[in-house]
């Protein structure tokens, strides 16, 4: 048995939670969410295990680094960080719909690094820019600030979706969601960038080149500090809050998938 043995019978785990919050929703059967609640929280188990079994296997190859080295390892990472932020919402935010939501995204993008290919998978030497204590700390506060940004996105959709069916009842809620996650997902977002100036400084003498990613990331937390500013300040609320919420996780995908795609500079091997 190995990690991506693990992950297989995980991305599975998150899909039957997915299918079971949506019965839940659809029939209003508590033992459905409370098997999604299970197979969630499983699969989280899982996915841990998977993710410390390639970290300590890594050592045992003389390699000895964090799972944070390339795109496979950061897909299967930030599908981590959206599932361990949906477990903390859930006590005090707990709706089936927020677990749909966040056990389907986290089955995409553990779906998606399965198609990587075997070389993915296999453990690599860091190359030298990643050689750095600033990576641990860049990666994980820039990636659960991406899965505070996920959450936000789903709470704004849903908040549109019920001013079209014209359901009420929840749109403080999925506000109060939203504006939470945002504010959390920006205090992170710039200790990241903040940490991967430091990293940058390190591994190649400045702290700013403006590369691709580099000038994504502070457009992504532009429109983030605008939705704050807007909140704060102007008392913004409704559909021009969700629609800034919506921009910016569109941002969010851009700065981490679209880069690579589709423009090249020093982060492209993630």
């Amino acid at each position: 048995m190995n990690d991506t043995y693990i992950l297989s019978v995980t991305t599975f785990i998150y899909f039957f939670s997915a299918f079971f919050y949506l019965i839940s929703l659809a029939f209003r059967k508590r033992f459905a969410d409370r098997s999604a609640t299970v197979l969630v929280c499983s699969g989280f188990a899982f996915h841990t295990i998977a993710v410390v079994f390639r970290w300590v296997m890594s050592y045992h190859l003389g390699i000895g680094h964090a799972p944070l080295s390339n795109f496979y390892e950061s897909l299967v990472f930030f599908s981590w960080t959206i599932v361990f932020v949906y477990l903390l919402l859930i006590r005090r935010y707990k709706h089936s719909l927020i677990g749909m939501f966040a056990s389907f995204l986290a089955f995409l993008l553990l779906a998606y690094a399965s198609l990587s290919g075997q070389v993915a998978y296999e453990i690599q030497p860091l190359i030298p820019a990643l050689q750095s204590n600033w990576l641990i700390s860049h990666v994980i506060s820039s990636f659960l600030a991406y899965a505070c940004f996920a959450i936000s996105f789903g709470a704004s959709v849903f908040y549109l979706i019920s001013l079209k069916i014209r359901v009420s009842a929840d749109r403080d809620f999925w506000e109060e969601v939203t504006y939470k996650m945002i504010s959390i997902g920006f205090v992170l977002l710039t200790l990241g960038i903040i940490t991967g100036a430091a990293w940058a400084d390190r591994a190649w003498g400045r702290y700013w080149e403006w590369d691709p990613k580099e000038t994504w990331s502070l457009i992504t937390w532009l429109i983030y500090g605008t939705f704050l500013h807007a909140r704060l300040i102007g008392r913004w609320k409704g559909v021009r809050m969700s629609l800034i919420s919506v921009l910016g996780f569109l941002a969010v995908i851009f700065t981490y998938l679209g880069v690579n795609y589709v423009l090249s500079g020093l982060h492209s091997y993630l």
